[in-house]
């Protein structure tokens, strides 16, 4: 992550509004829209542009929802043809499960786990496109 004092998770930066793929020159664009007091977080949560090359893709990812989309709007495109966009993904349905995302290694075991309940729909999508090949 950042180079810039103790950083927060991938997942704490998405639960206080900012992407994991923030740009650090991202935050030095707040002042000019009166946002300075985001900049400690934004500093915490971002990238030096020189560290998304080296950025890490899974080979597969299996998003797990429950069978009444209507409660979780943001996996919703779930039913739409976004989902066969991203390479590896597989939508697997589970009786009462809160939506859960789960990023898989080359050898298709577990390698992160992470509760996407309280994401949008874009938070959902931009993820899934920073962590997974596209088609």
């Amino acid at each position: 992550m950042s180079a810039y004092g103790a950083e927060l998770s991938s997942e704490a930066c998405r639960e206080i509004g900012f992407s994991s793929n923030l740009l650090c020159s991202g935050c030095d664009l707040l002042g000019e829209f009166s946002l300075n007091a985001l900049q400690p977080d934004c500093r915490r949560c971002c990238q030096q542009e020189a560290q998304l090359e080296g950025r890490k893709l899974y080979p597969g990812a299996i998003l797990e929802v429950c069978g009444k989309l209507g409660r979780f709007p943001q996996v919703q495109f779930v039913r739409s043809d976004k989902p066969k966009m991203f390479k590896g993904l597989q939508i697997k349905y589970v009786r009462g499960s809160d939506p859960v995302l789960k990023l898989l290694d080359d050898s298709g075991n577990i390698a992160e786990e992470l509760s996407i309940l309280k994401w949008n729909t874009d938070s959902v999508e931009e993820f899934l496109s920073e962590k997974l090949d596209r088609i």
